[in-house]
């Protein structure tokens, strides 16, 4: 297979020190490799939601383990835990080399499972059939998460063989199979094997850029809770006609309770929950729509800061509702209805508080009397990267020197996000004293979760070289 065409890089400050333009370069003669590796791991489909591609998952771990042992690590294996129904969890990669006497230990964390594809005919190409269209790589899965993965393996493949005994740094690779579907057995994971996570910098690949042009280090996260809501008014359906009127159907009366959730602003109605105040960045409401591909005339919901109200303020979002097909439909009043709650959390918000706090709040407003059924399916820490450990402020230093340098000098934007990684939290309480660099492998065009996910190549090459510049100079290579 001819090696597929990569960008050019970003042109090297003038400056740049003989050693690091030498990193940038074996980093982007690696690019081909990395870019053949990461379409292989797309054309694989490991929904970690779906029993039905329990297969695809093994088979997408298996085969980031054979990335990891042609990358150099040593030590490589799978591993898996129990969820706490009993039910296996997804399988993970773990990879190590051991530090060097006195040298630092990173662990580089990724997830190799992805989100549900939707309906296939809304891609404009096969989701799981790799496809460039101008300067992008499109596909499930091809930012969210396994460039993450391939930006790991790029790094390490452009230091490892140049590290001799006792040179370098311990590196430790944990890579995720479940994280797309609320890593259900990772807490179990991590006490498995938390003796070999023992490292001083954690780098987490699964987040978001400013821009193309413009790296970023995430400082906060959202956290996440998963709720169904299930309501029921009947024993049995109903026809329509002659009970309609009287008579409260659970569609309607799910309909009413899910809208009592928002005020007539669209800010999460809920009272209690944390809401705090962004930083102040640059972000215009234009700019907003643009990136959401929101519709002309649809306005936006919630008050304050943009950036506060999806970055540090509550939200909550329907992702799914049983309901009868149109095709399928009758002329009844159905007897129960059920929907799917993804609710987001500001930093700082405990995740039993919140709960308590959305579950007492349906219950006060469900309509008619209708019976209320609302069960937790899953949920994730936030993450505040504000609270102070010692020698922070020089690692992350030294990650915003290699972000920089890695895109041509640009500013590092420290930015929040309004998505979850449940394992930062995670990972947290099992490496109290470490320091959490969470780097972006996205863009704002990325489409993450949606249709039409894609990577920008440029993207790809400003992780892959910024990891191995953080890296060697954690090793004191530059």
């Amino acid at each position: 297979m001819a090696a597929p065409d990569v960008p050019a890089a970003e042109a090297p400050a003038a400056d740049d020190p003989p050693q690091v333009r030498a990193l940038r370069e074996r980093v982007h003669a690696l690019l081909p490799a990395a870019r053949h590796d990461l379409e292989a791991l797309v054309r694989v489909p490991g929904v970690s939601s779906s029993p039905e591609a329990a297969g695809a998952v093994e088979e997408s771990a298996q085969a980031v383990a054979e990335l990891l042992r042609g990358a150099g690590l040593p030590e490589v294996e799978v591993v898996r835990a129990r969820c706490a129904d009993g039910s296996p969890g997804a399988p993970a990669v773990l990879a190590r080399r051991p530090a060097p006497a006195g040298a630092p230990t990173v662990l580089l964390y990724a997830h190799h499972d992805v989100q549900p594809p939707g309906r296939a005919e809304e891609w404009t190409s096969p989701p799981f059939e790799p496809q460039e269209r101008g300067g992008r790589l499109y596909g499930r899965g091809t930012a969210d998460d396994k460039a993450g993965v391939v930006a790991h393996v790029t790094a390490l493949r452009a230091l490892l063989p140049s590290w001799g005994p006792g040179e370098g740094v311990g590196v430790v690779v944990l890579v995720e199979g479940e994280e797309e579907s609320g890593s259900p057995s990772l807490p179990d994971l991590l006490a498995a094997v938390g003796d070999r996570l023992a490292a001083d910098v954690v780098v987490v690949a699964d987040s978001d850029n400013w821009s193309v042009d413009r790296p970023s280090l995430t400082t906060s996260l959202r956290g996440l809770l998963e709720l169904e809501v299930g309501v029921r008014t009947l024993d049995h359906p109903l026809h329509s006609g002659i009970y309609g009127g009287a008579v409260p159907d659970a569609t309607t009366a799910l309909t009413v309770l899910l809208a009592r959730l928002w005020d007539d602003e669209g800010d999460l109605a809920v009272e209690g929950l944390v809401r705090t105040e962004a930083a102040d960045l640059p972000r215009t409401e234009e700019e907003l729509r643009a990136d959401a591909g929101l519709l002309e005339g649809v306005a936006l919901v919630g008050r304050g800061s943009l950036l506060s109200r999806t970055w540090t303020r509550p939200s909550a979002t329907v992702v799914a509702t049983d309901a009868v097909p149109l095709a399928q439909a009758s002329n009844t009043l159905a007897a129960s209805a059920r929907a799917k709650l993804s609710v987001r959390l500001a930093p700082g918000q405990d995740v039993d508080d919140a709960e308590r706090l959305v579950t007492e709040h349906l219950r006060s407003t469900v309509p008619f009397g209708a019976r209320l059924d609302v069960r937790r399916l899953g949920s994730g820490r936030p993450f505040d990267g504000a609270a102070g450990r010692a020698g922070a402020a020089d690692v992350v230093a030294t990650a915003d020197w290699a972000l920089s340098t890695a895109w041509g000098g640009a500013p590092v934007a420290h930015q929040g996000m309004g998505g979850s990684i449940p394992v930062v939290a995670e990972l947290l309480d099992v490496l109290p004293g470490a320091t959490v660099l969470v780097t972006g492998v996205e863009d704002p065009d990325t489409r993450a979760h949606g249709v039409d996910e894609s990577l920008s190549l440029r993207v790809l090459e400003g992780a892959c070289t910024a990891e191995a510049l953080l890296l060697a100079r954690l090793a004191g290579d530059l």
